[in-house]
């Protein structure tokens, strides 16, 4: 008997790249398709018509750009990349209701390998095998059978081109309008075609940071420290920079369950109207540092610019950053930083993260070694998601059943609610330990403290989650933050503060984390030609001077 072999299959070159270009246009864009169609729905001749037409533009796009690149024998490379890159797209676009942009590629740069290893995922394995790695390997295992002579092959590719092109240009004189109203209207919906979406986003990215290593630009050069906060007691305040927590699901906010026990008991002023500055860390953080408020943000001079911490260390405040969230993402770059996560503190810290309360570890050490006023920022991993049950320690599991995986779309509405109030339980306890301990301080220190998160997040509603979409299209779920301010009585005394004013302008004003930057320079007393008094949430309930 002959010994059973797999022959492999022969394919024109024409085939070959027309086979591959229709898999990519009709199965790895069924997102695309989905929202489309909603967004153009078939209640015509004409509307049918124009839908249709679509699948065809973008078959014949793909068969231009693999024949272009079949000049250079570059066609296999570029159908692995484009299937790669649209499976990997398609599945998170799908599952998450994600927008693939520059700030995305953003959020995947600064993403930390546990954070990673935490969107891995037995579906996710499963489709980028059978949509992507599969197909790439039969695209290297096929055999192309290539025109006999360069002459007919260049004849093939110039048919082909011309072709296509003309059958663009054909759905382009019939149905131009239809296209440009559809895409005008819906500027976002583009952002999910593949492959086109990843590709046009890394050449943003790039184009946006090329220019990263350009030299410092300092602010707040005059920066000094008011005489009054000098004399007697020194002062501290300790800065809490959330992580993916909302303010929906904060009961300081009349959030029904209970979820802030500790900071109820504190006598904290919560502000239940703010907004953020993005919807991902990246954006977020930087940008209320940075001074720069959220219409006029620019990340790529942020990037090369002073921030608020290096002017509060000019006045002469000693400044530490304690990390816990994978990075500052440049805040913190040029003041005294602590990577909590490398110390890997036995029932902290599990598989590269840790719960926050290693922030805390020999941070009382660090205050009473201070001499001089100082600001402690911690930077929290909060309510990351979407594996929220490795955010909190056993004894905060109180709202059950919860969502123990990191597919979440598997499980229900109150699982995954439970789930992420328990995080907010945590995030309540981290804060509260925090006020805590700058109480047992008050014999040498003024205290007061700052929390906010750096934006929110989505738990499935109307299909979407996690966070990242353009804040232009963002839920208010991603960009409704919590924030709150706890003064101890000494501080309030010592400088003036109304507190009955505060209360009732956080009850009744909108803020947001434009406020930030000003309101620390207010609550350390540092005076600069960059301070906006205006800005400074304090400053209308100050006393006079």
């Amino acid at each position: 008997m002959r010994a059973f072999t797999l022959r492999r299959p022969t394919l024109g070159l024409l085939t070959y790249l027309s086979l591959f270009a229709l898999y990519i246009a009709l199965f790895l864009n069924l997102a695309f398709w989905q929202q489309a169609y909603r967004l153009l729905p078939v209640h015509s001749l004409h509307s049918a018509l124009v839908y249709l037409s679509m699948p065809v533009v973008l078959f014949c796009a793909l068969l231009i750009i693999l024949t272009l690149t079949s000049f250079v024998r570059l066609h296999r490379l570029a159908v692995s990349l484009f299937v790669l890159l649209s499976a990997a797209a398609q599945y998170f676009i799908v599952n998450f209701s994600i927008v693939i942009d520059r700030g995305m590629i953003d959020n995947i740069l600064d993403t930390t390998p546990a954070e990673s290893f935490a969107l891995l995922s037995s579906r996710l394995v499963l489709t980028l095998l059978t949509s992507g790695v599969l197909m790439v390997v039969i695209a290297w295992w096929v055999k192309i059978r290539y025109p006999t002579t360069r002459m007919r092959g260049a004849l093939v590719r110039i048919i082909t081109l011309t072709l296509s092109m003309l059958a663009i240009l054909l759905v382009a004189l019939l149905f131009y309008k239809d296209y440009a109203s559809l895409f005008r209207n819906n500027k976002q919906l583009v952002k999910s075609l593949n492959p086109s979406n990843s590709l046009v986003a890394s050449w943003s990215w790039y184009i946006h940071n090329r220019l990263d290593n350009l030299p410092l630009v300092k602010i707040g050069e005059d920066a000094q420290q008011d005489r009054k906060m000098q004399g007697g007691r020194k002062n501290l305040t300790i800065v809490i920079v959330g992580e993916t927590s909302r303010a929906a699901n904060f009961s300081l906010g009349d959030y029904p369950r209970e979820t802030n026990p500790r900071l109820k008991q504190d006598g904290v002023i919560y502000y239940p109207q703010t907004t953020s500055c993005g919807t991902a860390t990246a954006v977020s953080v930087p940008c209320m540092f940075s001074g720069m408020p959220r219409q006029h943000y620019d990340a790529q001079l942020a990037h090369h610019q002073e921030g608020l911490l290096d002017v509060l260390q000019r006045a002469g405040i000693k400044v530490l950053w304690n990390e816990n969230d994978g990075g500052c993402k440049g805040a913190c770059t040029r003041v005294p930083t602590q990577d909590m996560t490398k110390r890997k503190l036995p029932g902290q810290c599990i598989d590269g993260e840790c719960y926050d309360e290693v922030l805390f570890d020999d941070l009382e050490k660090d205050i009473d070694h201070l001499q001089g006023d100082g600001v402690i920022v911690l930077h929290t991993i909060g309510s990351h998601g979407p594996t929220y049950w490795h955010r909190y320690p056993p004894q905060f599991r109180q709202f059950t059943p919860t969502c123990d995986t990191n597919e979440i779309q598997g499980c229900s509405q109150q699982q995954l609610v439970n789930t992420y109030d328990n995080t907010i339980l945590y995030v309540d306890y981290i804060v509260d330990k925090a006020i805590k301990l700058l109480q047992t301080k008050q014999d040498k220190f003024t205290t007061s403290l700052v929390y906010l998160s750096d934006h929110g997040e989505s738990l499935g509603e109307n299909g979407v989650y996690l966070h990242g979409l353009p804040w232009s299209i963002a839920p208010q779920e991603q960009t409704h933050i919590p924030m709150l301010i706890w003064l101890s009585e000494d501080y309030q005394k010592r400088y003036g503060i109304d507190k009955t004013c505060l209360q009732k302008n956080a009850a009744t004003l909108p803020y947001s984390q434009d406020n930030l930057f000003h309101t620390l320079l207010g609550i350390t007393g540092v005076n600069t030609q960059v301070y906006q008094r205006n800005e400074d949430i304090l400053m209308p309930c100050r006393g006079a001077d």
